[in-house]
């Protein structure tokens, strides 16, 4: 938890904390493994997707690939699928599934930046670590930190939710298995540069303790069935009497590594978290770079971390 002079405490998750008195801040860098939530709660609104808040900050973060840059202002059209809407669903979700267990034989590189953003539009605070997602001789799965740069965030900390998010909630698949925990509805077909997607609002049909969803949109390719984009954010945001964990919104692009599965490439979020207290904006980007399968397919164990800095 953090705490703050005059015992005004907030914690935050992507968690900013706002300061009762301007100039003396002491931040205990201890944050609990999971937040007391009460649940099942009521879903938060449909997040709006329109353009993120705030200008363009200019920190410095991964190069973004051009899967990023693609030519999104093609208007939605709401004429219907060729085939029946549940049968689509179905088939994209089977193809999750099998992409699901096809990346956990690939090894790639993960770059990970948060940092707040004064109110020149100026990065004044970051966190950036570099892994490597790789296997060990024996085949076990694990992830290996590379590059941790100081710490110099001031205004904000992340909290487990956060580490959490960055593994299970931006790169979001949509699996057979995940399926019956979320309503998917059909929006209509959207063109992204060469590519024809199916576009489908997603949300937690309800939010169980301590569990993480994603709630927003995503992008289906026409011809492979695989997600191509999401836009949303992880929910729910937890607030309590004395701390507040919040969430930003972000944007997560795929590639179409080999055949047809779409891999996460980049993951980019600037955002504005309102705080009772008041609002701090972040910007956050992950770069997941340089897949490279690890042989056949294989059968592995729970992965595991390895020299991982403290938050």
């Amino acid at each position: 938890m953090f705490r703050i002079l005059f015992m005004n405490y907030k914690k935050i998750s992507v968690s900013a904390v706002a300061i009762a008195f301007p100039f003396f801040v002491v931040f205990f860098l201890t944050l609990p493994a999971s937040a007391q939530q009460q649940g099942p709660i009521t879903p938060p609104p449909t997040p709006s997707y329109g353009a993120p808040a705030g200008p363009p900050a200019k920190p410095a973060d991964p190069i973004a690939p051009k899967s990023a840059q693609r030519d999104q202002t093609a208007e939605i059209t709401h004429e219907p699928p060729a085939i029946p809407i549940d049968q689509i669903i179905t088939r994209f979700a089977a193809r999750e599934e099998e992409f699901k267990r096809e990346r956990e034989n690939y090894t790639y590189t993960q770059t990970f930046v948060i940092q707040t953003i004064d109110y020149d539009g100026r990065a004044d605070g970051e966190y950036r670590m570099t892994s490597d997602i790789t296997f060990s001789p024996a085949g076990k799965r694990y992830e290996k930190v590379t590059d941790a740069p100081p710490n110099t965030l001031q205004r904000m900390s992340l909290s487990q939710q956060d580490l959490d998010d960055v593994e299970h909630v931006q790169p979001f698949v949509l699996t057979t298995t995940e399926l019956p925990k979320y309503d998917v509805t059909y929006v209509g077909r959207q063109q992204l540069d060469e590519l024809h997607t199916y576009v489908f609002d997603v949300g937690p049909k309800r939010l169980e303790k301590n569990q993480r969803y994603f709630q927003g949109r995503i992008w289906v390719d026409e011809k492979d069935l695989g997600i191509v984009k999401t836009d949303g954010k992880a929910v729910p945001d937890i607030r309590k009497k004395n701390s507040e964990n919040l969430f930003p919104r972000f944007e997560t692009f795929r590639e179409n590594i080999e055949g047809h599965f779409w891999f996460p490439t980049y993951t980019r979020s600037n955002d504005t978290l309102h705080f009772t207290s008041g609002d701090i904006r972040i910007h956050m980007a992950i770069r997941y770079a340089d897949y490279k399968r690890f042989g056949s397919t294989i059968k592995i164990g729970a992965p595991i971390q390895i020299d991982k800095p403290q938050p």
